[in-house]
């Protein structure tokens, strides 16, 4: 999958689940676990990188699928999309998890630093040198491509944490660095549940006949992965928080458009208009303090590049690095220089993007301009149900499809 870098484009991603949605029936739901490497022919839709920036929505996903199969016969792939909705709900309710991943980071990479044998474990698995062929196959997989099919991420994960005893955070900043679907929401909590700290007394334990059986006999680990898991203790949920209301908010001729990398189709919530100026900011590089591969950087450069084409204003600005010394005071300088004092963005969640845009605001407010921030009408729908396990949130969801 995605041996050479996919256009990130709306039309792109429109041309990708076009062609997977005669698949997205029986034949998704009968294959869907398989990985048969990056050359076979993997009955997966492969939309994720342009969900995760919004370079496709959710709802044309599931409409698309629905309209050939009907909800019943689509429910397994709607239900896959829907996970990723499941995912960003349960993290903006509970945003902490993201803060203490993020905390989970510094404490494992201080851990690094002292402890020589555990950074020389960690180097030979980041490089793929480990003695279990499957997950070496994987990290390079992932580093030549940016993606990895979902299953192999779970056994990915499992290995990571179980077997190779690395810690959680590290192994989910690697995936966030390289993955051009690198989601805040969908990567922290799933690498959270193999763990067993998503869901108390369940990891998730990769088994060598299920990789083998999966992966089409490419791969049987034996008796090199370890099973024998205890589940963590002591793990409890944080309160849920609200969910994010709808604001009202309004154009005015002093308003201009700011576009981010989490939301990349801001025409479809604005509409088409005649902005004094359009800004683009790139977040990628706040993802981690380490590294951002180049591809995962172009992806996301490339969408905003796209983004912009779609949203003319009278100037347009950008892409400008939110990480680069004068990346925040730069939006500031474009904004005054249009005479705007509002800019207005599709909501931004939990996550790199929303940190920097955190410090943003702090910039901007100095400067006399706000920004505001329009919340989707899917997300106001589905993520009030993000409270607990998935099935639960489906029970809630399904519903509302039926009712679109």
């Amino acid at each position: 999958m995605f041996l050479e870098r996919p256009a990130a484009s709306h039309d792109a991603g429109l041309a990708q689940l076009n062609a997977f949605i005669p698949h997205a029936g029986a034949d998704y739901a009968r294959w869907r676990n398989h990985d048969f490497g990056p050359e076979g022919d993997n009955r997966v839709s492969a939309i994720s990188p342009w969900l995760r920036h919004r370079l496709l929505l959710e709802e044309t996903a599931v409409d698309a699928a629905i309209d050939a199969h009907g909800l019943d016969g689509a429910e397994k792939y709607v239900q896959e999309v829907c996970w990723r909705t499941y995912w960003k709900g349960f993290l903006e309710r509970r945003p902490v998890h993201w803060h203490d991943y993020r905390a989970a980071c510094d404490e494992a990479n201080e851990q690094v630093a002292k402890d020589r044998r555990l950074a020389a474990d960690l180097d030979k698995a980041l490089a793929g040198e480990t003695d279990i062929d499957a997950f070496n196959f994987w990290v390079h997989e992932l580093r030549d491509t940016g993606y990895l099919h979902n299953h192999a991420r779970m056994w990915f994960a499992s290995i990571w944490v179980f077997t190779l005893e690395l810690p959680w955070a590290l192994g989910a900043d690697f995936f966030l660095r390289h993955l051009l679907d690198g989601d805040p929401a969908s990567n922290t909590l799933s690498w959270r549940w193999v763990a067993g700290l998503h869901t108390p007394g369940k990891p998730y334990i990769a088994r060598s006949s299920n990789i083998n059986k999966y992966t089409n006999g490419r791969f049987n680990p034996g008796y090199l992965i370890n099973t024998q898991v205890s589940a963590p203790e002591g793990i409890e949920r944080p309160p849920v928080g609200p969910a994010p209301l709808a604001t009202d908010w309004q154009v005015t001729p002093t308003t201009g458009l700011l576009i981010h990398e989490d939301d990349l189709l801001p025409e479809s919530l604005f509409g088409e208009r005649d902005w004094p100026v359009v800004i683009a900011v790139q977040s990628t590089d706040w993802r981690s303090s380490g590294p951002v591969a180049d591809r995962v950087r172009d992806f996301a450069r490339d969408g905003l590049m796209d983004a912009l084409a779609r949203n003319p204003g009278s100037q347009t600005v950008g892409p400008i690095d939110l990480a680069s010394a004068d990346g925040l005071t730069a939006v500031r300088d474009a904004a005054a220089a249009a005479g705007v004092d509002q800019l207005l963005t599709p909501y931004v969640p939990t996550g790199p993007t929303g940190d920097a845009m955190a410090a943003l605001d702090t910039v901007l407010e100095a400067g006399g301009v706000t920004r505001r921030t329009a919340l989707r009408d899917w997300d106001a729908l589905h993520w009030p149900a993000s409270t607990a396990g998935f099935f639960r949130f489906w029970k809630a969801a399904r519903p509302l499809i039926v009712e679109r």
